[in-house]
């Protein structure tokens, strides 16, 4: 069946929420996948499976990580899902690696942000764009050693950005939207104090637009998170983040990061919301 056909038969440039999360399912089956792990490279492949079926530019950069439990070697994956080469960029991202915990299989924290970002790549390919629309899973997200710190984090989006900063993709890109632990069944969203003001503000009146408020919430935190090596470096980034999982966000890196607590109505409030924002910056 060619590209064309699949998308036609799966309803092509609408966003599917229980797609989205049965594609996070199927990840967070091959259990705990922390950078340099047998699962971690199935996650990989199968994310790389999924794109190759659709009419999108696939590409991988691959490095080796220096961290302090030593080299790991790493994966980002890069799929141009619509419009021309060249062409200036939007650019979707998120992070397909969990914690090194035992037990953790990270549904919401890595899974949720893979799901979705195989959903918006169909979307995004059935859709006719003036800008390159670029996606991307990012590995070595998480800390290797349990206390997250500024050396020991976001490998995968650190080396990209500086990648990009030196091959001159970074002056292309008018907006990189990272999304991370987006799953959740009790979907609450703040605007992320590091991100770009401009884009908070787009994307929250989008999200008013389409009657999301109740996800989309009036108040701010500061997290530190993949689109922050894109923010140092000058980019108009910005990073849509539920940090409130479970009571007290219990539920982060912790083995009771389970399927049981997303939904794939979180998962279409905020597909939607992605998806609207790219047409309005296109």
């Amino acid at each position: 069946m060619s590209a064309a056909a699949l998308l036609a038969l799966s309803g092509g440039a609408e966003f599917n929420g229980q797609r989205a999360l049965d594609y996070t399912a199927h990840m967070v089956s091959f259990g705990e996948r922390p950078s340099g792990s047998a699962a971690n490279t199935r996650t990989a492949e199968y994310i790389e499976r999924r794109i190759r079926m659709l009419p999108c530019r696939l590409s991988e950069d691959r490095f080796n990580a220096q961290t302090p439990a030593g080299a790991v070697p790493m994966r980002n994956i890069i799929a141009d899902c619509g419009g021309d080469p060249g062409a200036r960029l939007l650019v979707i991202s998120g992070h397909y690696d969990t914690k090194r915990l035992p037990g953790f299989v990270g549904a919401n924290d890595g899974g949720s942000s893979a799901g979705l970002l195989l959903e918006l790549a169909q979307a995004v390919a059935a859709r006719k764009w003036k800008h390159q629309v670029r996606l991307v899973w990012f590995d070595g997200e998480e800390a290797v050693r349990p206390e997250w710190t500024t050396t020991d984090s976001v490998y995968g989006s650190s080396h990209l950005a500086h990648r990009w900063q030196q091959d001159g993709t970074l002056p292309r890109i008018d907006a990189l939207i990272n999304v991370d632990m987006i799953g959740d069944k009790d979907l609450d969203i703040v605007q992320e104090q590091g991100s770009s003001q401009a884009l908070n503000k787009l994307v929250w009146q989008v999200a008013a637009d389409l009657r999301h408020q109740d996800a989309f919430q009036d108040a701010s935190g500061a997290i530190d998170d993949d689109h922050m090596p894109f923010r140092r470096l000058g980019v108009n980034a910005i990073d849509l983040i539920d940090f409130d999982f479970g009571p007290r966000n219990s539920y982060w890196h912790t083995p009771q990061d389970t399927m049981d607590k997303l939904s794939a109505h979180s998962l279409q409030v905020v597909g939607s919301v992605v998806l609207e924002t790219l047409e309005r910056l296109d």
